[in-house]
């Protein structure tokens, strides 16, 4: 009796260590990071950042790739702040992910580069030339680490004030509201001064942003003897972009951005790279990443499609009526 009861104690011990190993076994398989990771590291909130990254993640589902199957994705947003750029980067740095989405502009795209000189880095719609920006070595051949796509915000800036002029044609003193540290922003609104003066005779009025509390000052400068916005592209235009638009709304002001959700939000108009063309491309160089391509020997790729945004309930709440000719053609008419 002893020898037995001594035969199934031991069974039942070598039961259960079996049955631990075996769950601890199982467990570990399903850990998300056996899987290839993603970071994706934005300016912007969450909320303002879903739309992108909801295209961006379907795209990467049609090319095999589906978060908690076959990849894991790491979030971080830095909300506006600056300051929390390197330390986000260096996060998703120690967290050893293959790849880092950068949606963000160039202040982003350098506080990653200096966190990283090894994994690869995937821009999602950068505004800046990268080869000004010094990002990369050329658009052919980027070299480095640094690869994926520019939506050239800032070369665009002059069509943008083209077209709000020939949307409102009295048009005469615009508002260029930007980013001081951005760096992006101070030479594109230098350049945006010389150019529209002698192009399209209209006065520019830079008005200089460096934090959220300057806003409401800012917006006190605007309601005097200006008829126009147009706002530059930057982390902390984008963080408040509701707030903008409802000013320029409720001062009956005439508005442009580079980006729609300006006008979803009740800007009047937007002219820039057709955004879901962009997302779904951020999605290739993840595919090629992924499957053993290197940065370097992927082109960066130039938008091939733009998109001319109107809302037509925020002209009529402002007063203003858009002609035909300019409406014809719009991408998109919010009615």
């Amino acid at each position: 009796m002893p020898e037995r009861k001594s035969m199934t104690k031991n069974f039942f011990c070598y039961a259960v260590i079996a049955l631990i190993f075996v769950s601890v076994h199982l467990a570990d398989a399903q850990q998300p990071n056996k899987f290839p990771r993603i970071g994706y590291l934005s300016s912007n909130e969450p909320a303002r950042e879903a739309t992108r990254f909801d295209a961006i993640r379907l795209a990467l589902r049609e090319r095999g790739h589906s978060d908690g199957q076959n990849i894991a994705i790491e979030y971080r947003y830095a909300e506006g702040k600056r300051d929390r750029y390197s330390e986000l980067a260096a996060e998703l740095v120690r967290l050893k992910v293959d790849i880092i989405v950068v949606a963000g502009g160039a202040p982003l795209l350098r506080a990653v580069m200096n966190a990283t000189k090894t994994i690869p880095i995937v821009m999602a719609g950068a505004g800046s030339d990268p080869v000004k920006a010094g990002l990369i070595e050329s658009l052919a051949r980027p070299g480095g680490n640094v690869t994926g796509v520019t939506n050239l915000d800032i070369e665009l800036g002059e069509k943008r004030l083209e077209l709000l002029k020939e949307a409102v044609p009295k048009l005469a003193h615009v508002a260029v509201l930007y980013d001081q540290a951005n760096p992006a922003n101070v030479p594109e609104v230098k350049k945006l001064r010389s150019v529209a003066a002698r192009a399209l005779k209209l006065t520019i009025q830079p008005l200089e942003i460096r934090a959220s509390d300057d806003f409401d000052k800012v917006f006190a400068v605007l309601k005097q003897h200006l008829d126009g916005l147009y706002v530059l592209s930057s982390a902390i235009m984008n963080t408040n972009q509701k707030r903008i638009a409802d000013f320029a709304l409720k001062s009956q002001l005439p508005s442009v951005y580079g980006r729609r959700e300006f006008v979803d939000a009740g800007g009047l108009m937007s002219y820039g790279a057709d955004q879901a063309e962009s997302y779904r491309r951020v999605a290739y160089y993840g595919d090629r990443i992924l499957k053993g391509a290197k940065p370097a020997d992927l082109p960066v790729e130039q938008p091939m499609k733009f998109e001319l945004v109107f809302n037509l309930k925020t002209a009529k709440q402002i007063g203003i009526t858009i002609p035909q000719s300019v409406l014809y053609r719009a991408d998109k008419v919010i009615r």
